[in-house]
């Protein structure tokens, strides 16, 4: 099967900038779960403490472990010890791990996604160009397509990793953009109106 990616398989060789299509979609979700988490730094006591609470349960406990904290480290840390900028650092990554995995279990994800039926609005942004020689340049635009029917296989494909899949969908996304589709297989960004 012959991909848009396939197609447009030069993008980079005049100084384009970007990425795949499917790779955009990746950080917009990302984006997405972390919009509604914890805004403060874990490097502050609020920040800090916040997520500790948030991993509070056996769930949250055993991510703490995988990440390297202890049950012992966090009794120090009570007694007034100072956590490492490592150990901050697992415990954030303890929170985001947590966190992405009770958006989608809750389907709260895919509810903001589906939208009741009618989909979201992908915007799609072209590969910056800034640094192509003018002769070299494509004629490109932002483009926005309502995207429906794709989410639940798009987020199951994300939770999974299968990066095969995400790249099989968002061929189809830009697939409505009919003779230009090839030019959108790599982007400067994708967003998503959620």
């Amino acid at each position: 099967m012959t991909r848009a990616t396939d197609e447009w398989g030069q993008w980079q060789k005049h100084n384009a900038r970007g990425m795949s299509g499917a790779e955009g979609l990746r950080r917009e979700l990302d984006r997405i779960v972390r919009a509604g988490g914890i805004a403060s730094p874990v490097t502050t006591t609020r920040g800090l403490s916040a997520r500790l609470r948030y991993l509070d349960s056996p769930a949250g406990k055993a991510e703490l472990k995988r990440q390297g904290v202890t049950p012992r480290l966090l009794r120090a840390w009570g007694r007034g010890g100072t956590p490492s900028a490592a150990k901050l650092a697992a415990v954030d990554t303890a929170y985001w791990n947590r966190r992405r995995e009770n958006v989608i279990k809750s389907g709260a994800l895919l509810r903001i996604l589906n939208n009741e039926g009618r989909g979201r609005r992908i915007e799609i942004y072209p590969v910056d160009q800034t640094h192509v020689a003018q002769e070299y340049r494509r004629d490109l635009s932002d483009r926005s397509i309502q995207g429906r029917y794709i989410w639940d296989d798009l987020v199951k494909a994300w939770v999974e990793g299968d990066a095969e899949t995400m790249e099989d969908i968002w061929d189809d996304v830009i697939a409505e953009l009919d003779s230009d589709y090839g030019a959108y297989a790599y982007v400067g960004a994708v967003t998503i109106g959620a």
